[in-house]
């Protein structure tokens, strides 16, 4: 069998910083920090219309192209504002714009498989004709933190004589296993998790996360890492935790906490215990992606984006270095990637 050698492992343009409260200067400067780091191949943004030409600059400057971008979009709402973010990315040379779905739409109601399915078709064709690819991810306050939705709209999507391509971001999935009783209390999935239509953990036979790996769906990754049952981000209040249209959303008023350090933090810059072992199961699911990739010909994988960040969710009030997490992490993953096209089958 001939292997898939592609690969560009990049890093997403917010965690360009170190402390959570800091950030770059200027576009400059976090260009040139991707340079030196010398371990990416690429930046993962969408510019803001009037730092397009400055982003654009800069890129030529070092070298470094931005081939993946994405944003949040409401359905009813944002329409418009996606077609011109996938224009943007087509213009930058990305080859995938990551593409996040609310659970809501405009008017306050939950969005259905089928409305999901009809952006996503629409959205294949624009990105088709553009060469920008949409890939939908798998992110919380999104349609697919229901995640046994997920292959429900990829099998409508097919139907149609249309691939599903998906954005992994497997932290959401990890974060709420080991029985963590509030997160599992959306969209309630512990009802899932009993009956056995979910499975969570990645060491385990039919996991949720192994079904989308080998059904081919995971076209663009978003690696950032967790832990099972992560601690909530004590140090972030959530601005809006109550106010969201939502009633699936559960009512804490801290970070939801689905970043877990890939370094071990020095004393004071993070609010929990680290142990290196909290990471096995996150890294587990990044080694099958791998490996998948490795020994698939025809797949459609190309991109990884480190995705250490600053938000209320992840990092924000934390002191340890963003950046320097970004880059132990892809070169782990670097490494890993070369283990799997060197092993044999």
């Amino acid at each position: 069998m001939v292997r898939s050698k592609e690969l560009y492992i990049g890093v997403v343009e917010a965690g360009i910083r170190h402390a959570s409260a800091d950030e770059p200067s200027s576009i400059d400067e976090k260009f040139r920090m991707v340079q030196e780091a010398g371990v990416y191949d690429y930046i993962d943004a969408t510019p803001l219309p009037d730092q397009l030409v400055e982003f654009e600059t800069c890129s030529a400057k070092y070298g470094i192209p931005i081939l993946a971008g994405g944003g949040p979009y409401t359905l009813g709402r944002d329409e418009a504002k996606f077609e011109q973010n996938l224009r943007v990315g087509a213009r930058l040379g990305s080859l995938v714009h990551n593409t996040a779905l609310f659970m809501d739409h405009a008017d306050g109601h939950l969005i259905s498989n089928d409305a999901v399915m009809r952006f996503y078709l629409d959205a294949y064709e624009l990105g088709e004709r553009l060469g920008c690819r949409p890939t939908f991810e798998v992110h919380v306050n999104m349609w697919s933190e229901n995640f046994t939705r997920v292959l429900d709209v990829a099998r409508m999507v097919h139907a149609h004589g249309v691939p599903f391509r998906l954005t992994l971001d497997h932290s959401h999935v990890i974060f709420k296993g080991a029985n963590n009783q509030i997160e599992q209390a959306v969209f309630n999935i512990r009802e899932q998790i009993d009956s056995g239509d979910l499975i969570l953990d990645p060491f385990e036979a039919g996991n949720v996360t192994d079904l989308w790996i080998e059904h081919g769906l995971v076209c663009h990754v978003h690696a950032r890492s967790a832990a099972p049952n992560n601690p909530k981000n004590i140090w972030a209040q959530h601005p809006d935790i109550n106010n969201l249209r939502s009633s699936l959303h559960p009512p804490m008023t801290v970070g939801r906490g689905i970043q877990y350090p890939f370094v071990e933090p020095a004393p004071g810059q993070w609010h929990s215990d680290w142990v290196a072992s909290d990471l096995d199961a996150w890294k587990l699911v990044m080694k099958n992606v791998l490996r998948k990739h490795a020994i698939t010909p025809d797949s459609e994988l190309k991109t990884i984006s480190t995705e250490f960040i600053p938000y209320t969710d992840y990092g924000e009030g934390s002191t340890y270095s963003l950046f320097e997490n970004n880059t132990a992490c892809a070169n782990w993953i670097r490494s890993e990637w070369e283990k799997a096209i060197s092993t044999p089958l």
